[in-house]
């Protein structure tokens, strides 16, 4: 938890560009910081030129209008340049999300003011290694996953920590997950959840067969290595990301990474146990689009 440092003057905001209503709640939003005299922006984030302000420093704060989604993508772009985020959860859930699209206009107002707080989040350094090559790397604030492609049968996955052999799963996947991660694929697997303060790491097996199959909490400062030692279709997914193939042989290290992302949040620092029950009974695949 850090309290503000500098005003917010410079704001962009960045509704996901599939919502009907995304660009028009923007720019009601945006007029309505304007009218305190704040500078505004409007665009997805996929738009060049609002990538662009963001990663020149042209931007002091990014308002991201969608579900958790949303917050994964701006975590991405914001988190290695220290932007801070503000979530308005326009999607069926909202893990991530501070403010509900009802509320703005009760709660914006007080960043004049300064009166909120920054919320840091670990993220991870995803890697992939075959022999000494290095063939990608990705900052990930949920999870990265190795697990089978295409064919339904397990893979055997040898894990170790710090260099030292750990076990070979033989499983569908290996997460290896954030603390905010452990709200999204590993609590579907099975995982603990903890709190967004702390910064270990989980691996957690999907559907391990005769194998370890309970979640290891690794401290912050620990490396982890996946080796594919199956000639089976296996990926590799960043945060959900679109799949990259992997060979037999082929290494992912996933480790704390030197940056974190940075939420800005209204509610009191107890907010996260207070909203767990209520996001728990919530299945947002039951909600009609």
């Amino acid at each position: 938890m850090s309290k503000p440092t500098k005003p917010l003057q410079r704001i962009a905001l960045a509704p996901h560009p599939s919502l009907p209503s995304g660009d028009q709640e923007a720019a009601q939003i945006g007029a309505f910081l304007r009218g305190f005299g704040l500078q505004t922006s409007q665009g997805s984030l996929y738009n060049d030129d609002l990538r662009r302000q963001v990663q020149d420093g042209e931007i002091d704060l990014v308002i991201a209008l969608g579900g958790d989604g949303t917050m994964l993508h701006a975590g991405h772009l914001c988190g290695p340049l220290g932007i801070p985020i503000l979530g308005i959860n326009m999607g069926h859930f909202g893990f991530l999300t501070e403010v509900r699209r009802d509320q703005w206009i009760e709660l914006l107002p007080r960043l004049l003011t300064s009166d909120y707080w920054l919320e840091e989040r670990m993220m991870l350094r995803a890697e992939q290694w075959r022999g000494d090559d290095l063939l990608g790397a990705w900052e990930v604030l949920n999870e990265v996953v190795v697990c089978r492609g295409h064919i339904v049968r397990p893979v055997h996955l040898h894990a170790s920590v710090d260099g030292r052999f750990l076990t070979t799963y033989v499983a569908d996947g290996l997460i290896a997950a954030t603390p905010t991660g452990s709200t999204a694929y590993a609590l579907a697997a099975g995982g603990p959840i903890l709190p967004p303060e702390l910064r270990n790491i989980l691996l957690v097996a999907v559907a391990p067969h005769l194998s370890v199959d309970r979640t290891i909490v690794l401290a912050e400062g620990a490396c982890v290595s996946i080796t594919v030692q199956t000639d089976r279709h296996v990926v590799l997914s960043p945060d959900g990301q679109p799949p990259i193939d992997l060979v037999e042989g082929d290494r992912v290290d996933a480790y704390a990474s030197e940056n974190s992302v940075h939420f800005l949040r209204f509610q009191d620092p107890g907010y996260f146990y207070r909203n767990l029950t209520p996001h728990m009974s919530q299945n947002p695949s039951t909600v009609r689009q």
